[in-house]
């Protein structure tokens, strides 16, 4: 007879998730291993093969898990213009910033099957961003709103290589900064 799953099963996939995703980025996925995952985490390598058949599914997971909660976010806050979707996707990145390191260094090591379905999630982000600057600067070319929404990209993306929790201005207080920001810049042009 089949075993059911544990009660607590989600649970613990999360924790094995978010900590191979801090180990994965402290010490560059190409170069990470299993074990070593295992070791820094305090678990059996076996733990970790119960939950994921390989390397590249751990990874997968960790990348269809955050872009699964920034979408939710992104989307749950489109109605609040640029703002909301700026403090969205910072509210998610608070907490993502391993999640957020290996998108950019790993993601193009997965197969190109696998990268597909996180691809359009990324289309996805980048079409309700246009949106909400598009309302922002009615005016702007497709050139235009292209780099516009790609330099609003840019500012949030690169915000886990400065900022320190609990040390100078909040994650809110930095929204509403950049918020204003990408504003006054859009209506510069």
């Amino acid at each position: 007879m089949a075993r059911g799953l544990a009660r607590d099963h989600d649970e613990k996939r999360a924790s094995l998730r978010k900590g191979a995703a801090q180990y994965f980025a402290a010490h560059g996925f190409d170069r990470a291993s299993l074990s070593g995952a295992s070791k820094q985490l305090g678990i059996s390598k076996a733990l970790i093969y119960h939950y994921w058949p390989s390397k590249e599914d751990l990874l997968f997971d960790i990348f269809n898990e955050h872009f699964t909660e920034l979408l939710d976010a992104v989307e749950a806050a489109q109605d609040e213009g640029l703002p909301g979707l700026i403090a969205a996707i910072l509210a998610v990145y608070e907490d993502a910033d391993p999640e957020h390191k290996l998108q950019l260094d790993a993601l193009k090591l997965l197969p190109t099957d696998r990268q597909a379905p996180l691809m359009a999630a990324q289309r996805r982000l980048v079409a309700m961003m246009s949106s909400a600057v598009a309302k922002e600067a009615p005016g702007l070319s497709a050139d235009q709103l292209r780099a516009a929404v790609m330099t609003v990209f840019g500012i949030l993306n690169w915000v886990y290589m400065w900022h320190r929790p609990g040390k100078g201005m909040s994650r809110a207080d930095y929204a509403k900064m950049a918020a204003e920001f990408v504003r006054g810049g859009l209506k510069a042009l």
